[in-house]
């Protein structure tokens, strides 16, 4: 039976772990109906959820025609040419494409950039309330945090910050039929735009990851030009979209809960840990991309066909009791916080460590500066986005004691 779960309401978007329990009462595998997508499969367990994502044969993100899983007959060819990224290629492509640029996201080169992430975070939370106050912690704080480190890392000038938060914005509120066809001149904008960075580094050089793509296509590496725009477009806006979501939904809590705001301030070191949790409860990513099941299998106790479609739900991974006791809790002291945030096997996240340090630099910089931070309107004013599979905060309107 086909469950009716609406994971775009307000209802939902509030309370998450509510939700999540009733699926998981109705069984660890259940079917429901989702946005684009139709009927699928999702699981509630955070075991079943790891057993998918690791089972790359079985579960493939391509059907044998090599048509994205969900795509359908109407989209137009520049979301097809835009999807030859690593998020949506199975093996051994994946590994091909991954490796260009996995360099740049080592734990040790992450690491090196913790500085200037930190006072990049300084310098935004400075001019947080630039434009008066109450100001939106979203637009002036925790979206363009991510985007300027992304940008450095990319090698794109901050100059055009403000373009790439324009593109991003309607990327992020994707509800239907109608608003897909709303961004696609934005993924022509980027296209374009991406291409004129391609060719300028080749023409002059540079920094950046863009140089470094151009150095690997002059050597003789594999990666083509529709690739190398694929996955620009790619660490663009996922490199800081749900980074923006966590932020956000982090900083929701602290001001909800001042108790564990203060636990935090007596010594930033905990904040380690504090992402962690955060990365479990917030959960900005709800479900992994769909699968493909390309022969009959049985999944907690559920047959499935050949044919059909599996998301593994994350958010109900990270609420699973199996996996932390009183999951509904926010407990930022969580000595092991288990989650799969950034999910698993060969699909997980390439940004994972950058996401945490910029996590991390969000908060500290934010209540260093602000330390008397609160909301400037009630608690049931806060409205999230109608985006499938992504929990994103509207707006969070900030205002500061004197």
């Amino acid at each position: 039976m086909t469950l009716c779960a609406d994971f775009t309401s307000q209802e939902y978007l509030r309370n998450p772990a509510g939700a999540i329990e009733k699926l998981r009462a109705a069984g660890p595998v259940v079917e429901v109906r989702f946005p684009f997508f139709g009927t699928v499969w999702t699981t509630t367990t955070q075991d079943l959820a790891n057993q998918v994502l690791r089972d790359s044969e079985t579960f493939t993100l391509r059907k044998d025609d090599g048509d994205v899983v969900g795509f359908r007959w109407w989209m137009p060819k520049i979301v097809r040419t835009i999807s030859d990224n690593m998020l949506t290629i199975d093996e051994p492509d994946h590994t091909r494409l991954r490796a260009i640029v996995d360099e740049a996201f080592h734990r040790r080169a992450v690491l090196e950039m913790e500085p200037r992430i930190l006072a990049i975070a300084g310098e935004l939370a400075d001019e947080l309330f630039a434009e008066g106050s109450p100001a939106d912690l979203v637009d002036r704080y925790a979206q363009r945090l991510p985007l300027s480190v992304i940008c450095e890392l990319l090698g794109l000038p901050l100059a055009d910050r403000r373009k790439f938060m324009a593109w991003a914005n309607g990327f992020t509120r994707l509800t239907g039929a109608f608003s897909f066809f709303s961004v696609v001149p934005k993924i022509f904008a980027i296209k374009r735009y991406m291409e004129k960075r391609l060719d300028a580094a080749r023409e002059n050089g540079g920094s950046g990851l863009i140089a470094e793509l151009v150095r690997v296509e002059k050597e003789g590496g594999r990666i083509s030009r529709n690739e190398m725009v694929a996955m620009l477009f790619l660490l663009l806006l996922a490199g800081h979209e749900t980074t923006t979501h966590l932020i956000s939904g982090s900083v929701l809590e602290l001001l909800r809960n001042p108790g564990l705001r203060d636990w935090l301030e007596e010594d930033w070191r905990r904040a380690d840990l504090a992402v962690e949790e955060f990365l479990r409860f917030v959960s900005p990513v709800q479900f992994s991309r769909p699968r493909f099941v390309r022969k009959d299998v049985e999944l907690g106790g559920i047959r499935l066909k050949k044919g059909e479609k599996i998301m593994p739900m994350l958010a109900a991974g990270n609420f699973d009791p199996q996996a932390n006791e009183h999951p509904e809790e926010l407990d930022l002291g969580r000595r092991r916080s288990r989650h799969i945030a950034f999910g698993t096997g060969i699909h997980f996240c390439l940004g994972h460590q950058l996401a945490r340090i910029e996590g991390k630099c969000a908060l500290q910089a934010l209540f260093k500066r602000w330390p008397k931070l609160e909301l400037a309107t009630e608690d049931s004013n806060i409205r999230w986005r109608k985006r499938p599979g992504l929990r994103a905060i509207e707006r969070l309107p900030v205002m500061t004691s004197p």
